[in-house]
């Protein structure tokens, strides 16, 4: 059986990227992207989904836009949202996966697709870091600001909270002396270009069960890891190329005093 994707997306959709190139080297395996939307028109990631050959939808988002109520607001984010369960069921969409994605879903959303939505946020301390407003580099300044030692990458399902969904998996990266947010925010990328297909093909493979709110997550039965961190080598090869045409070793961007 194969799994597939919906993907919401708001901007560049490296993200996006990240979980095609690794179908497209066989690493993610089962799995296939069969709609991609975004909420904003001038969003990268529609062209990167139509030189793919992937259907793409375009729903006008409502961030950025005025409201006389919180109710508006409300009843705006609500039918939004109708017209992505509208969309990905047409396309036969099993797993909704967030990618860059600026909008808070509606519960009418993760109703439709209860523990079948995947947020990745890029920080490991979800409560300090996490939450409404908690975005881009204002998180990095906040872990930055507060001598944090380490922080890194959340995959999680999206659930009722904003961020606090059940986890899946986490990536630690240091925070080195003398980071800025953009530095922090370029080590961070680079996992989560690594960590979110890896989510992915779990939730493919039925390798994560709730209970109690938490993700019970098999990474080991039947060497599932091991194989896993075996074929994504290549993928790290890759990654490692696609920096150096940007004039950038991966090597100093995971590590800056190597």
């Amino acid at each position: 059986m194969v799994l597939k994707l919906g993907i919401l997306a708001s901007g560049r959709g490296t993200g996006f990227q990240a979980i095609l190139d690794h179908i497209n080297m066989k690493i993610l395996v089962n799995v296939e992207i069969e709609l991609v939307v975004y909420n904003n028109k001038d969003a990268e990631v529609s062209d990167r989904a139509k030189q793919a050959g992937i259907k793409t939808l375009f729903l006008h988002g409502i961030v950025g836009q005025k409201f006389d109520s919180k109710e508006q607001r409300k009843l705006a984010r609500i039918e939004f949202d109708k017209q992505v369960v509208d969309a990905c069921k047409n396309e036969g969409v099993e797993l909704i996966v967030c990618a860059g994605f600026n909008q808070i879903l509606s519960e009418y959303l993760v109703e439709h697709y209860t523990n079948r939505i995947l947020n990745i946020h890029p920080a490991v301390d979800v409560v300090n870091y996490g939450g409404y407003g908690m975005v881009g580099m204002k998180v990095h300044d906040a872990v930055i600001n507060a001598k944090e030692e380490f922080s890194g990458c959340t995959v999680h399902y999206i659930d009722s909270t904003v961020d606090l969904g059940p986890i899946l998996l986490q990536a630690k990266v240091p925070v080195y002396e003398g980071d800025t947010a953009e530095s922090l925010a370029e080590r961070i990328l680079v996992m989560e270009h690594r960590t979110y297909p890896k989510a992915v093909q779990l939730h493919a493979d039925n390798r994560v069960k709730i209970e109690n709110g938490k993700a019970i997550v098999d990474l080991v039965s039947g060497g599932w890891g091991k194989k896993w961190n075996d074929k994504q080598i290549k993928y790290f090869l890759y990654q490692r190329d696609e920096w150096r045409k940007k004039n950038k070793e991966l090597s100093r961007i995971l590590n800056p005093n190597a």
